[in-house]
């Protein structure tokens, strides 16, 4: 844990603001659930993310759709990558998402886009580069976007075939159907 030097006094209503730097770094809005942890003399907020408390689900969902289509496969959350898996993994685990991709989900629509055939390529991390194809599909329950489903390559002449897309969408939903 690290000390921000920041001292805040709790209200007669047993609240306490969270200074403005603080929710910039770690990206907190107004409304997002936070989880409270107690540990003797400690409290600890973090916040709430439905979709990695389903952390060996969406890891063996991961593996599996990489399999199956070829392709990297990535789950995140509204803030990070939880799980990729298939080739060049590394360079999305644990990673921050793009404002970009941060926009497809607040759209809440799937996006599709092949740079062989003209496509706008969406980089899933800050900073990423390379990608030549992929489908992005929002997990969406009770119409809160919890997270994506996304199928990526890096190939040149890389096509998202409809079949890669399918199986994405039903990821995505079986993932918001264990929220229902």
């Amino acid at each position: 844990m690290k000390a921000t030097g920041i001292v805040r006094r709790i209200d007669e209503l047993g609240r306490v603001v969270i200074p403005k730097e603080i929710r910039s770094t770690l990206r907190l809005k107004s409304g997002d659930p936070l989880e409270i942890f107690t540990d003797r003399d400690e409290l600890m907020l973090k916040k709430y993310s439905p979709i990695a408390s389903l952390e060996k689900f969406t890891e063996g969902t991961a593996k599996s759709l990489s399999d199956l289509s070829g392709l990297v496969a990535v789950i995140c959350d509204t803030d990070e990558v939880l799980h990729a898996s298939g080739k060049n993994k590394r360079e999305y685990d644990g990673r921050s998402i793009s404002q970009d991709m941060d926009k497809i989900l607040k759209d809440r629509k799937s996006y599709v886009a092949n740079l062989s055939e003209g496509g706008d390529i969406v980089p899933i991390c800050e900073g990423q580069e390379g990608l030549t194809a992929q489908v992005i599909v929002p997990i969406v329950c009770n119409g809160d976007c919890l997270g994506a489903v996304a199928l990526v390559s890096n190939e040149q002449g890389a096509r998202i075939e409809p079949s890669s897309c399918k199986l994405a969408q039903l990821s995505a939903n079986i993932l918001a159907g264990q929220f229902e």
